[in-house]
């Protein structure tokens, strides 16, 4: 690793919460001076002007969905590597939601091994939290996190027996381990491709009611309440569900939150004439509830950010609405899209990295996050004016499923480096 001096930047600094003019001296992967002001390059160092661009810490993702083992023609490693280089994302925690599921150390120690050889960025994966993600036997926690699972979650599939879960719950509190969760009752979000209301009857699209997340949602914080568990809710996407995620933290509980960038920046709107591209899981919500989750995060209530990437090919997304499989591609779309709502005024830079870095490093036990001497080197640079109109045919994925394709938008990654290297640099 060689050391570098990076200057001339505006510093996002989401723990100080402040954006300065300054520079930062790298040295063995680490940030070892932050520097205020327009300082000059010492000698012997190699240094890189940024030219007044935005230097912040690199984005971590929680949440991402790769195709290995089972699905690797939508995505493998090496292209979900270059798709987060790409797009400013230096620590993408992925999700166990292969096939087989991803209940057993040696699946994955195999998906850590896969994952280092291909990928440019750090790759931390999650485990199912029981056999097969069937909801029914808890895996073995212990032997899980000794194999390097940053996390635990069953992902969308909910589980329903309150038991099981209670007693993982339990289990996982024992070993400090996190459990993610996907807050939504199943039931009544069987079969569902939009949120119900005048939009889904007239477009005759069998949907679901937001009360089905706020249900899923209260039933999760009871049980955390009742075993004291390290709980984190993947996505939340209406207002309904804020109550009581605010009631949760008020009382201590140790529960965090977060958002898709889709439902941050799309509204039920958007899916137009049927186009699938923009069926996403939880459904697209109303403009009221974009807003407000967008008002939670702004606040803090909402903790972190996350591209929720879950890619499709083609023949999954081109069938009829209902039929389609629910997903976006969103490791290179994240940066741009958030972008939006510093550009509207809605949130600034330092707290939006407090939900895109800061918050995901934190929960997970990270010291990535933030810019502070002897805090991992993993680093952003991007012009935060440059517009764009977004090709999906040029994204590093190996699925094209974005609903940003042919939208106009505003900020690029100029580079980005891990643990000093850099792993991606704009042509």
């Amino acid at each position: 690793m060689s050391d570098l001096f990076l200057h001339n930047a505006r510093l996002i600094d989401p723990d100080a919460k402040t954006e300065t003019l300054g520079a930062l001296t790298i040295r063995n992967g680490k940030i070892v001076e932050v520097h205020s002001g327009d300082v000059k390059p010492p000698e012997g160092i190699e240094a890189i002007d940024c030219n007044g661009k935005h230097l912040a810490p690199g984005i971590v993702d929680i949440g991402v969905k790769i195709g290995e083992p089972g699905e690797r023609h939508k995505e493998s490693f090496r292209t979900a590597g270059a798709a987060a280089a790409a797009g400013g994302v230096t620590t993408m925690a992925t999700r166990p939601d292969t096939i087989p599921a991803l209940d057993s150390p040696e699946t994955l120690e195999f998906v850590a091994r896969r994952a280092n050889e291909a990928a440019p960025v750090n790759v931390l994966p999650m485990a199912a939290l029981t056999k097969g993600r069937n909801g029914a036997e808890m895996v073995e926690i212990g032997f899980m996190r000794d194999a390097g699972a940053i996390a635990f979650s069953d992902c969308d599939n909910v589980i329903t027996d309150n038991k099981v879960f209670s007693r993982a719950l339990t289990y996982a509190r024992s070993l400090g381990a996190l459990v993610i969760a996907h807050p939504q009752d199943p039931i009544l979000s069987k079969g569902a491709a939009v949120t119900s209301g005048k939009f889904a009857s007239l477009r005759g699209l069998p949907a679901v009611s937001p009360m089905a997340e706020r249900m899923g949602l209260e039933r999760d914080l009871a049980l955390v309440e009742l075993t004291g568990a390290c709980y984190h809710a993947d996505t939340l996407s209406t207002a309904a569900a804020l109550p009581a995620l605010r009631r949760a933290k008020e009382t201590g509980l140790d529960v965090t939150a977060g958002v898709s960038i889709h439902h941050l920046t799309l509204n039920e709107f958007d899916v137009g004439d049927y186009r699938t591209f923009f069926k996403v899981k939880p459904p697209l919500r109303s403009e009221d509830d974009r807003l407000a989750m967008v008002d939670a995060v702004a606040s803090g209530l909402i903790d972190i950010i996350s591209s929720m990437h879950t890619p499709q090919d083609e023949e999954s997304k081109r069938l009829p609405f209902q039929e389609a499989a629910s997903g976006a591609v969103a490791l290179e779309t994240l940066l741009p899209a958030a972008l939006r709502l510093v550009h509207a005024e809605l949130i600034d830079l330092p707290t939006l990295w407090a939900a895109l870095s800061l918050n995901p490093a934190n929960r997970l036990g990270l010291a990535s996050g933030r810019l502070a001497e002897n805090a991992p080197a993993d680093l952003v640079l991007f012009d935060l004016n440059a517009p764009f109109v977004l090709d999906r045919f040029s994204l590093k994925s190996k699925s094209k499923n974005t609903p940003f394709d042919g939208q106009r938008m505003q900020g690029k990654v100029r580079a980005t480096f891990v643990a000093g290297k850099q792993v991606y640099g704009a042509d």
